[in-house]
């Protein structure tokens, strides 16, 4: 590879954070020897040394320029390959009735499979506590942005009520609303411009009455499960009209919208496949069994129902597959995401199955992983999602170079947020912890 070339360049470029640094005294962590994969261009840093200290990169550079305090603990990580944390960014988060243990399970989850940051996108009462107790470091979690509870067609009863509810939710400090369908199109529109005046972003579904093509006008930032997108394009009757996803491609990105693919979770709600390789997924067994026996009945009242047509979900299904190569190849805005938790879809480990959804459209692996990383910072506009100096310290270390197979990103040493760091015995004995809840 030319990474030599890059180390070379890394080497007079090599810079210490120069902006809100950590106290002094802040705990230090050095990945020593190890390969940087930084994600700020398609490029591999061999032989680095990364510091972290509180909760913020502040060095990169290779190993013969990095002085290591002499108080920091060392990561050994000759063969071995770090890379920004993931993000999950459609995921949930348990509501606060839910019991405790079983939510830090959930977070638990997210963070062993190297998902340093959730959108959680189903508010509920109470779970603004629980992001700040993950901030506070009490529970081992990914950082947290939460939507709202969501705008659907229960909750918002006029517009007067909708641009209320906006208020409230912006007051109160959710990260963003969450749309559900079922709102009226004065209702959305009254959503969406009073989100704007008071400034807090909106996304999701499309409501039926609302339709894509209002939805990007109105200023929705994020299309999630793809949503509005096989509608729009009549893509249930057949092979969706290349003029029309172009144009509709053409909007997506000059609005500056992001979708949100969530492609495997969609085949198992189609009913694509077989129940029986479902249920043999190994990450079941974090996963209490009556969920799991939920998951399998709702399969297969879903493929039982009258209106169940295998066809026309294959169908659904290879469209999905074409609109998000077509908004990749147009230069659509793409984050990483599963719906996770559920049907069959593991928080954490169901990220690692979308990674292959993403590559059978057409995504490189660097773009693929861009889609978690860089594009997450991006979205956020906050300092995480590269590896560099003044970053937030979300990091995984894995055992093989991601940039080669993508896959590589499941075979995790460790996992770093915010400066928090758990090797691979932690993160298996925090597993078999869960699993040993769940055996069947």
């Amino acid at each position: 590879m030319r990474s030599f070339l890059l180390s070379l360049v890394a080497l007079a470029s090599t810079v210490s954070a120069a902006c809100a640094q950590p106290g002094a005294d802040a705990p230090v962590t050095a990945f020593v020897g190890v390969n940087v994969v930084p994600m700020d261009s398609e490029q591999v840093l061999e032989n680095h040394t990364v510091v972290v200290r509180g909760d913020r990169i502040v060095e990169v550079g290779p190993v013969r320029s990095v002085r290591v305090p002499a108080a920091a603990r060392r990561v050994d990580g000759r063969g071995k390959w770090l890379m920004p944390g993931l993000a999950e960014m459609h995921g949930h988060v348990p509501p606060p009735n839910a019991p405790p243990a079983y939510t830090e399970d959930v977070l638990f989850l997210y963070f062993a499979n190297g998902i340093t940051t959730v959108r959680g996108m189903l508010g509920a009462p109470g779970q603004l506590e629980l992001r700040a107790r993950a901030a506070r470091g009490e529970v081992v979690s990914p950082t947290l942005y939460l939507a709202g509870p969501s705008f659907n067609g229960q909750s918002v009863t006029s517009p007067e009520q909708a641009a209320a509810m906006v208020r409230a939710q912006k007051a109160e400090g959710w990260d963003l609303l969450k749309v559900h369908p079922g709102p009226t199109l004065a209702e959305y529109d009254a959503m969406a411009r009073t989100a704007r005046e008071v400034g807090i972003r909106f996304g999701g579904h499309v409501p039926q009455e609302v339709g894509l093509l209002h939805a990007i006008e109105m200023g929705q930032e994020t299309f999630d499960h793809l949503d509005g997108y096989v509608e729009h394009l009549n893509g249930t009757a057949g092979p969706v009209d290349s003029a029309a996803l172009a144009d509709i491609v053409r909007r997506t990105r000059e609005a500056g919208a992001w979708v949100v693919p969530t492609m495997a979770l969609w085949e198992v709600l189609f009913g694509v496949g077989d129940l029986d390789s479902l249920r043999a997924y190994p990450e079941l067994r974090y996963v209490p069994r009556q969920m799991v026996e939920g998951w399998s009945n709702a399969w297969r009242q879903r493929v039982a129902s009258p209106q169940f047509n295998p066809l026309v979900s294959a169908t659904v299904i290879e469209n999905r597959t074409r609109i998000l190569t077509a908004l990749h190849r147009g230069g659509a805005r793409i984050l990483m995401g599963t719906d996770a938790p559920q049907q069959f879809s593991v928080p954490g480990f169901s990220l690692h199955r979308e990674l292959t959804r993403m590559r059978d459209a057409g995504m490189s692996n660097f773009e693929i992983l861009k889609s978690g990383t860089v594009n997450v910072g991006s979205y956020f506009a906050e300092p995480f999602g590269t590896v560099a100096a003044g970053q937030r310290a979300d990091l995984v270390l894995v055992d093989a170079n991601p940039l080669a197979d993508v896959s590589n990103v499941a075979k995790i040493s460790g996992v770093m947020v915010r400066g928090r760091w758990l090797d691979r015995a932690a993160l298996d004995a925090g597993l078999a912890k869960i699993e040993a809840k769940h055996k069947r």
